[in-house]
């Protein structure tokens, strides 16, 4: 059964769109079955290489970023490294190699249907379109797209962006959460598209863009990072849901179990909690702290995947 788990505050317009299938989509690993016989393709492919391909992003903090050393480290990292362990588990390998592969938000889709990388790990939000290309793990966290704009902005809510220019990050649901709104409120606006959150970012910095549209924790996360909370500020309503999971490749069963696995491993562990506390709360190996608390829903998902759940003792 697939329940949806809303972030708080989301407009009622977003909430009755496609939210259960979102929240289900992110579930689809938890019906997986056995390949049967042999391995899946990806697993095979990792058992005869000992190597698995990690995607990651440079500048999508606390989610995949580079660290001073120009390490990828993260959240979904650490995710990935756990679904990792249990991969040698199941092809019996416990010394599998990572290498990791940078990806942007224009070509991870593409880079896990042709196999450059066997799971991305950045800040992808599942949706329906995407689910038909590739599979996605449980629900990892879930953002919805904000505005940044300077610290002397009268920008606050959809109609003061008439006739502005907004950046995107290329290939992200906030483009198409912008274009939507545009035609929408008929704003006029001038969208102009980056290559990843760092460019776009720094749109806003040189004064080309009048507000930068993303997840809000990535903005909250690039503000932090560039310890820029007396110049930007992140306002408005949610303009959509962004239910993120890991990506793997779509129509490997097996895959998809050990996917699932690893998360109900992590929950029935209680470590799911902790290692967002890592990440969001405590301070980041790059010195900057983000201090947001995990969201009601978003604790009551990582509770579901703790087997031991109902268990009397």
């Amino acid at each position: 059964m697939c329940q949806a788990i809303m972030p708080q505050k989301m407009g009622r317009s977003i909430r009755a769109g496609g939210l259960l299938l979102a929240a289900c989509l992110l579930a689809t690993a938890a019906a997986a079955q056995s390949g049967g016989e042999g391995l899946s393709p990806t697993l095979a492919k990792i058992a005869s290489t000992h190597v698995v391909h990690l995607g990651y992003r440079e500048s999508s903090p606390p989610f995949s970023f580079l660290d001073q050393a120009n390490r990828p480290i993260g959240y979904s990292l650490e995710l990935c490294e756990a679904v990792v362990d249990e991969i040698g588990v199941e092809v019996d390998d416990s010394n599998l190699k990572i290498e990791y592969v940078k990806v942007t938000s224009d070509d991870r889709i593409p880079a896990v249907v042709q196999g450059k990388i066997d799971l991305e790990c950045g800040s992808t939000t599942a949706n329906a379109e995407r689910a038909k290309q590739v599979a996605f793990s449980p629900l990892m966290f879930v953002a919805g797209t904000k505005l940044m704009v300077p610290k002397d902005s009268t920008i606050s809510v959809p109609k003061d962006l008439q006739g502005k220019t907004v950046v995107v990050t290329k290939g992200t649901t906030n483009e198409q959460a912008m274009r939507a709104l545009d035609k929408k409120f008929a704003l006029g606006l001038n969208i102009v598209v980056a290559p990843d959150h760092e460019q776009s970012y720094q749109m806003l910095v040189d004064g080309k863009a009048d507000a930068f549209a993303t997840d809000d924790i990535l903005l909250y996360g690039l503000i932090a990072r560039h310890k820029s909370q007396d110049k930007f500020r992140v306002t408005g309503d949610y303009l959509s849901y962004d239910p993120y999971g890991i990506m793997y490749r779509k129509g490997e069963p097996q895959l998809a179990a050990v996917v699932e696995r690893t998360f109900r491993k992590l929950g029935t562990n209680h470590d799911l909690i902790p290692l967002y506390n890592k990440w969001f709360t405590a301070r980041l190996p790059t010195g900057e702290r983000l201090n947001v608390a995990i969201s009601p829903q978003l604790e009551d998902s990582f509770k579901a995947l703790d087997d031991t759940e109902g268990v009397s003792n």
